[in-house]
């Protein structure tokens, strides 16, 4: 595990690699990127990001998705996989949003997660790019990464992984430390094959040192 000196001299390195540490999922509202999250189960940013736009002009609000035919937008979110369960939970958790919230998406872990199809990495999410709260988005590149880094102990439960992330990381960092885990794990630090020559985390990573 490291100490707080190596953590801060990771972190300042992802921030100089990646400066813009965006959500790379599209969208103008709150709920928008809720919805968004949940059609990139097993699937990929991009592939949402072909789909959403058609998906949101045809439900321009929450009332319409509330009102909407599962159906229909079952036929919009198809090339998304698992479609008739995320055409549910859009429905429905635009229903419940109206019904127990006032239309707003939740700021706090525990009404995230009583939404329809809402985990703690949706919830993670939301809280750090809505909200601007502290937020540990534990995906696979993550729970990869810090792994391979040696943050946390290698393990790919991803409540282990949040556990371990919420001991090192300053708070103020923490949402935008895990997009550019994505960010990186995408350009560098691949699930095969990672290219530790080309990277620049390597004197940090316990396992780019071990391999050298």
């Amino acid at each position: 595990m490291k100490n707080p000196v190596e953590v801060n001299a990771i972190i300042a390195e992802l921030e100089r690699l990646y400066p813009d540490a965006l959500c790379s999922l599209e969208y103008k509202k709150d709920y928008e990127l809720l919805f968004a999250v949940r059609l990139s189960a097993q699937c990929t940013d991009a592939r949402v990001n072909q789909v959403t736009p058609a998906l949101f002009a045809r439900f321009p609000t929450l009332e319409s998705f509330a009102q909407a035919d599962e159906e229909e937008v079952g036929q919009y979110v198809h090339s998304c996989g698992f479609w008739r369960a995320k055409a549910h939970d859009l429905v429905a958790s635009a229903q419940m949003l109206l019904r127990d919230f006032g239309g707003k998406v939740p700021d706090n872990m525990e009404d995230l997660l009583r939404l329809p199809g809402v985990g703690r990495k949706t919830a993670n999410l939301i809280l750090g790019d809505i909200y601007g709260k502290e937020s540990y988005v534990c995906d696979t590149h993550c729970i990869r990464i810090t792994g391979r880094l040696g943050l946390t102990d290698g393990s790919k439960d991803p409540l282990r992984v949040e556990k371990q992330l919420r001991t090192c990381l300053p708070p103020e960092k923490s949402s935008d430390f895990c997009h550019r885990m994505v960010l990186h794990g995408r350009a560098v630090c691949t699930a095969r094959n990672p290219h530790c020559d080309a990277c620049t985390l390597r004197p940090l990573c316990d396992t780019g040192r071990a391999a050298e």
